[in-house]
């Protein structure tokens, strides 16, 4: 580095030939070294040998500051809470509160906190599992996921059925296709008509939503009134009541027209037959109800007593629905089943078990082919009349399932459950495309408006049919309509699922609402022992 006049100079070079020079320099004095000290023959080494990092020791005897404690603190807890989120997503956690309640019992924890709901529980439930899932976590995890295997192994199960359901079986296939041909024809029908003309009918039919107002309202019964419905034409409004009684009265006159005597226990429901005061006579089986004591009871418009009862269910019947054909009828039992009877006869073809818990809602296609119900156990269930199938299990409510109804399109359920939610699942996609938060108490009952039946319809004047000579679009399944027990019935667009209307004036829980077939009127019955019928401000009916 010492030049010739004595200032300092640097050389650039490789680091190869200053390495070079290193070991030539060091094989010097190794050698000098040896020559000094023959005797010995050892080599005093100069250099000394490098070190790994794996070899370093770490040095933590240094002090941390107060902030920096607390800042690794926080990290480490923000790492914590990001895992245990990740875990319990992978936890399986009851839907059910009562089994809620039980796991945070076993495990010593508060059942319930100071305003604490179903969700709010649950996810505390969830949240302790995640903290404790840990060294046994895993164990937990699996073994849920088994159960949950052994469980959907013994979903299905096939027993022998009777000829009397082959032959409704094929009836209804054959029934079905017609009725299917002919709703997709329609629909391609209406696919033809121009979005101008569609979207003036919509915003007329709204425009008429958003103006309906308390109609008529009459005492029903002495006990609180449970379900109403309306006759196929519209000229009438059947009620049940807690107290037992069936009671038929005139649209829009409210007046009694018919009582029917034969319940025990309170009516869970009320339905029409679907030709009834259109070509059923008048001694045929022209309504149903369900009761209480757990008995269906058939009814006809000219005694007040039933022509015909069915028995079977173990516990209470809740709702019941009659099938499109009017042949057959399905109910709802709190003994965990529903059922499909023959209505001429009086006879049980089927008890399809499936729910976990009481089965509670019920509601048939439009086409026939498949029936939906809903229970207790918070899940939902489409079944395949044709094969006896369970077509699709609808997972997704954290409560009860109250109200289940087909939309005439015929691809699209609506369920209403405890939870205060309404979901939307489309069989064509085969999951929920849509949840509404739509009410502040639970969803008691939900109707699609279903259109005028085929018969009337025919009849209507061509003038009614059109638009400025273009073919005018059919608004069967429109809109839906809800009650719920915050008092309260609600009306929703049926394709963006918003809300049109709401209507107060019960003074207490609503517990069934229904939708005239020509869509002048709806009708709700509550706890406040009146029903009720909505329609627009202006109507002259």
């Amino acid at each position: 580095m010492d030049g010739t006049n004595g200032k300092p100079r640097v050389h650039f070079g490789s680091l190869e030939a200053v390495e070079a020079r290193n070991r030539q320099a060091a094989a010097a004095v190794a050698a000098a070294n040896a020559a000094a000290s023959p005797s010995t023959g050892s080599v005093t080494p100069t250099t000394t040998q490098g070190k790994t990092l794996d070899e370093l020791k770490t040095d933590d005897k240094y002090e941390v500051t107060d902030s920096s404690k607390r800042a690794r603190e926080q990290h480490m807890e923000v790492l914590e809470m990001f895992e245990r989120r990740k875990r319990a997503r992978t936890i399986a956690v009851p839907t059910e509160d009562k089994k809620v309640r039980e796991r945070l019992r076993e495990m010593g924890e508060p059942v319930c906190l100071f305003a604490e709901d179903n969700f709010d529980r649950r996810a505390r439930l969830r949240e302790l599992l995640a903290k404790d899932a840990g060294a046994d976590g895993d164990e937990l995890m699996v073994s849920e996921e088994e159960e949950g295997d052994e469980s959907d192994e013994d979903e299905e199960v096939f027993t022998p059925g009777s000829d009397s359901l082959l032959k409704a079986r094929r009836d209804i296939a054959r029934s079905s296709l017609l009725r299917a041909s002919e709703r997709v024809a329609q629909q391609a029908e209406e696919n033809q008509i121009s979005v101008a003309v569609f979207k003036s009918m919509r915003a007329e039919e709204f425009d008429k939503l958003k103006t309906y107002a308390n109609y008529s309202s009459q005492i029903g019964d002495d006990r609180p009134l449970s379900q109403c419905a309306f006759s196929p034409d519209s000229n009438f409004l059947a009620t049940g009541s807690f107290g037992g009684l069936c009671k038929i009265w005139s649209v829009p006159e409210s007046r009694l027209v018919h009582t029917l005597r034969g319940h025990t226990d309170k009516i869970g429901g009320i339905r029409w037959h679907p030709k009834a005061h259109i070509s059923q006579d008048r001694g045929a089986v022209n309504l149903a109800s369900s009761g209480g004591e757990g008995i269906v009871h058939l009814w006809s418009l000219e005694s007040e007593t039933p022509i015909r009862s069915l028995t079977g269910h173990e516990a209470r019947v809740a709702r019941i629905g009659f099938h499109p054909s009017g042949q057959y009828l399905g109910s709802a039992g709190f003994d965990g089943t529903w059922r499909f009877w023959d209505v001429e006869s009086g006879t049980e073809l089927l008890t399809q078990r499936g729910h976990s818990r009481e089965v509670y809602a019920i509601g048939f296609q439009c086409d026939g082919s498949l029936v939906a119900t809903g229970g207790f156990d918070s899940i939902g269930r489409v079944w395949d009349l044709r094969t006896g199938r369970s077509a699709l299990t609808m997972e997704g409510h954290v409560g009860d399932i109250l109200g289940i109804d087909f939309s005439p399109n015929g691809y699209q359920i609506a369920t209403g459950s405890a939870d205060n939610t309404i979901r939307i699942w489309d069989l064509r996609t085969l999951r929920s495309i849509h949840s509404i938060p739509a009410h502040t108490n639970l969803v008691s009952d939900l109707r699609f408006f279903a259109g005028l039946p085929a018969e009337l319809a025919k009849s209507q004047a061509d003038s009614e049919m059109t638009v400025d000579g273009e073919a005018r679009p059919n608004k069967n399944g429109l809109y839906l309509g809800s009650c719920s027990l915050d008092g309260t019935i609600k009306i929703w667009s049926a394709d963006d699922w918003k809300l049109q209307k709401s209507l107060v004036g019960h003074t207490g829980k609503v517990m069934g609402l229904d939708i005239s077939n020509d869509s002048r009127f709806i009708g709700s019955a509550g706890f406040d022992r009146t029903f009720k019928l909505w329609a627009p401000e202006a109507a002259d009916y």
